[in-house]
């Protein structure tokens, strides 16, 4: 794991709670290219607001937080 994947998790961490509250979860998939990979778990998969999710909270602080993050994509489970 190379710093920026460490910082990723970090603040992935910080959002975890405010998403487990509605019994979600957010899991990190891989950082490529600028763009940080996760998933949706729990009730945050497939939810109408993922996308909302994703664009609001987790690409806004990702981004603002650490400089090589350029956009975050939601991988759905298949």
């Amino acid at each position: 794991m190379n710093k920026t994947e460490a910082k990723i998790i970090e603040i992935l961490n910080k959002i975890r709670p405010y998403l487990n509250n509605d019994g979600g979860d957010v899991e990190f998939v891989k950082f490529e290219d600028g763009i940080c990979y996760v998933k949706l778990k729990g009730s945050c998969a497939g939810c109408i607001f993922a996308d909302m999710t994703i664009q609001n909270t987790v690409e806004e602080m990702l981004v603002s937080e650490v400089p090589e993050v350029i956009k975050v994509l939601n991988i759905e489970e298949a």
